[in-house]
């Protein structure tokens, strides 16, 4: 069976450590978690003016994390938290391709910051910084090893994620500051941590659009490679 071909976003950083230049980084697992899945990943470098054209050859995207922060200009919100950090470069390139994708009803995949993202562009908003605006006795940002959980998260009967999952609730490894706020109608809240903040969502407008703000490509739960097999055989059917 031919693999469906899925683009996975890229994360970036200026020159120093690795290169003397700017360069580009992503770690193995997001690639070998869709080889394994069914899926042919493929890297995409950031360049908005090229979104149109990457997806007119892909069957998914896949939108990844990372150590930065979607700019809170991009749900109209208020300047930025001093605790944020923006890579403008990949978000220009990662707002343009979830958007094409999005209009081409192509599936996509929202992996922690990417689940962020992928609220924004469905038009939803964020919280900056989860301590100021949401504190918990929850770890967001859980101090163990990637590998391991943090916390659980409780699924939403009768969503997507739920469906995929087949299960009420998940460990999950999730790091992060901050966290979607609210979602407009059409899209849903499919997973919340015990605390009650949103830990996934997906859009009930769209065939698979679906973001989780855990990383299911290290498989702690049982779960997690079923969501990625779920993305690889939806991008099956473009």
């Amino acid at each position: 069976m031919t693999r469906p071909l899925i683009g996975l976003t890229l994360d970036c950083e200026p020159a120093g450590g690795w290169s003397r230049l700017p360069w580009y980084a992503l770690r193995q697992n997001y690639f070998s978690a869709v080889a394994q899945a069914g899926g042919l990943p493929v890297a995409l470098p950031h360049e908005p003016a090229l979104a149109l054209d990457y997806l007119g050859r892909l069957d998914g995207l896949l939108v990844t994390g990372g150590a930065f922060d979607v700019d809170p200009a991009l749900w109209g919100s208020e300047a930025l938290h001093p605790k944020a950090t923006l890579k403008p470069g990949r978000t220009d390139f990662e707002v343009a391709a979830t958007r094409a994708a999005l209009a081409k009803d192509m599936p996509v995949l929202g992996i922690c910051g990417g689940q962020q993202l992928l609220a924004v562009a469905l038009g939803g908003t964020l919280i900056q910084h989860i301590p100021d605006e949401a504190p918990s006795a929850i770890a967001h940002e859980q101090p163990n090893p990637r590998t391991e959980p943090g916390h659980e998260v409780l699924l939403e009967p009768g969503t997507l994620l739920a469906r995929v999952a087949g299960t009420a609730r998940m460990a999950v490894n999730s790091a992060h500051h901050q966290a979607v706020r609210a979602v407009p109608d059409g899209v849903v809240v499919n997973a919340r941590a015990p605390d009650g903040l949103v830990e996934g969502i997906e859009s009930a407008r769209h065939r698979w659009a679906l973001g989780v703000q855990w990383h299911p490509e290290y498989a702690v739960d049982p779960a997690d490679p079923l969501i990625l097999r779920a993305f690889v055989e939806a991008c099956r059917h473009v």
